[in-house]
């Protein structure tokens, strides 16, 4: 007798997925800024000890160009086991692989041959727009629900961003998240506390004002995002915002403790009109409302006028523009990457309100274009 079991890759809980051994690939999004070539996902060896370790082995370009690939995720993952809304039978097999600029959406099947994935759908704008209601999708999350997209404008590319779903099986979009969104217009990315039944939802701009490059007029306002909202997960309904202040620009990637028992989680801001300084804070329940502090700043670093871009050449310093975080599954490290200065520093986070900067590596940054350490080229 057949035995219906779920996919060997879902685990109850972050500690068991601890002890599952490590993935040996790793499927990369490449994009041409300029627009002539195709952007692509780049699949890489991560297995030690061959003979491609670390190398990219082949390239699966989309259709289209201009798709500005950002992120993508699975269609499936561990959240298909959550009690309330099980779906156990469902594979984590497709990459969900959004293009920003484009509000394309590419399904990647990964099962046949995880090392040469295949374009299998295609979802046109027009389609999102009219199913969905929504366009510019980013941030892709496998969930209890479906599949759920943040996106950044609304069918016309305007005001107000959100959230959708898609079915996790045969990819249809599904329609709009949010039944009140209340006060949240702008939006950026999205996450939840399962065990609070809280989703949280941050902010960036609407595509006039980044797709071409941030508007200088727009940032030095204190018009692009800074807040966050909480949600009802269940009934899709906003709880609550938080504010940081127009001073703290671009309050972009959330990371909640993976920890369910815990309420608490970290958010970036890129940039302070203050300082230029970037940071991290920490949001938290507090009583029986959410609640948010600045644990960590990373300061501007003096330059040189000469090698930064015209809009920063005034002020000789160049902000650390911390674009991304992540939070290792057992809650300690948290990795904050500074695109401006081309930093990855790792921070004990232990206690989450008392952060440690325990290690730094420069590579890139706008003015140092440094490489990396371990680089064959090197010195």
């Amino acid at each position: 007798m057949a035995l219906w079991q779920p996919d060997p890759s879902f685990y109850p809980s972050p500690r068991m997925a601890q002890k599952a051994p490590p993935e040996t690939l790793a499927y990369v999004a490449t994009f041409d800024p300029e627009r002539r070539h195709p952007d692509a996902i780049a699949v890489v060896d991560l297995e030690p000890g061959g003979s491609s370790y670390g190398q990219i082995l082949r390239t699966v370009p989309m259709p289209n160009l201009g798709d500005e690939l950002h992120h993508f995720g699975w269609n499936a993952c561990s959240s298909c086991l959550c009690p309330n809304a099980p779906h156990p039978h469902v594979e984590r097999r497709y990459l969900v692989v959004p293009g920003l600029r484009s509000s394309r959406i590419h399904i990647l099947d990964t099962k046949p041959d995880p090392r040469n994935p295949q374009i299998v759908r295609v979802i046109e704008p027009a389609e999102l727009a009219e199913k969905a209601g929504y366009t510019r999708p980013h941030t892709v999350h496998c969930g209890p629900g479906g599949i759920y997209v943040t996106a950044l404008a609304n069918a016309e590319g305007e005001a107000p961003g959100g959230i959708f779903i898609m079915d996790a099986e045969n990819f249809e979009p599904l329609g709009r998240w949010e039944v009140d969104r209340g006060p949240q217009q702008l939006a950026y990315d999205g996450w939840w506390h399962l065990g609070y039944d809280t989703m949280v939802t941050s902010e960036w701009g609407l595509p006039a004002t980044f797709e071409n490059g941030l508007v200088p007029e727009v940032l030095l306002g204190g018009q692009y995002g800074h807040k966050l909202h909480f949600w009802d997960l269940h009934k899709r309904k906003h709880l609550q915002e938080l504010d940081f202040g127009a001073e703290h620009q671009l309050v972009f990637e959330l990371r909640p403790a993976h920890d369910p028992t815990k309420a608490y989680g970290f958010v970036n801001c890129v940039i302070s009109l203050k300082d230029l300084s970037s940071s991290i804070w920490t949001w938290y329940r507090d009583g029986e409302r959410w609640a948010a502090k600045k644990v960590i700043t990373i300061p501007a670093e003096p330059a040189n006028a000469a090698e930064l871009p015209d809009l920063l050449k005034g002020f000789a310093a160049v902000p650390p523009l911390v674009t991304d975080i992540d939070l290792s599954m057992d809650d300690r490290f948290l990795y904050v990457s500074c695109w401006g200065t081309g930093d990855l520093q790792q921070y004990d986070v232990s206690d989450p309100f008392a952060p440690k900067l325990t290690g730094t590596v420069r590579i890139g940054g706008i003015a140092s274009r440094a490489t990396h350490p371990g680089a064959r080229t090197a010195t």
